[in-house]
């Protein structure tokens, strides 16, 4: 019955060691993506991580803890919008936008109607 229980404690500790990881892990990257604090402010909390780790991180998130979400929210929102303009990059122009084209070149008489009307079908097809 000793054995369960050492199992038990195991799997536990093992859980919140993994999750202060992830705590200590959020706030190193929240010190290097906060572009309002100072390098020498950064240095000093990145040092009460590695001697005191436990009581710097507890201060840090009731100090600092609502600005971290908000930080991690506009990193979120550049991400989405760097993906999303990357996207539209990638797919070229819309089919509206094709046609308008090809209608600018015929009224230019760099095309004949012929290929504008096989460009435009290209465009709708």
């Amino acid at each position: 019955m000793s054995n369960f229980w050492d199992i038990v404690v195991l799997l536990a500790s093992t859980f919140v060691f993994v999750a202060y990881l992830f705590v200590l892990f959020h706030i190193v990257v929240d010190l290097f993506r906060d572009s309002e604090m100072g390098g020498g402010a950064k240095v000093l909390w990145f040092i009460g991580l590695v001697l005191v780790p436990l009581l710097t991180a507890i201060i840090y998130i009731l100090a600092r803890g609502s600005g971290m979400a908000a930080r991690q929210q506009a990193a979120m929102k550049r991400a989405k919008d760097d993906a999303d303009a990357y996207i539209r990059n990638v797919a070229g122009a819309t089919p509206a936008q094709e046609i308008a084209q090809a209608k600018a070149l015929l009224d230019a008489g760099t095309i004949s109607a012929d290929e504008f009307a096989r460009l435009k079908k290209k465009a709708l097809g």
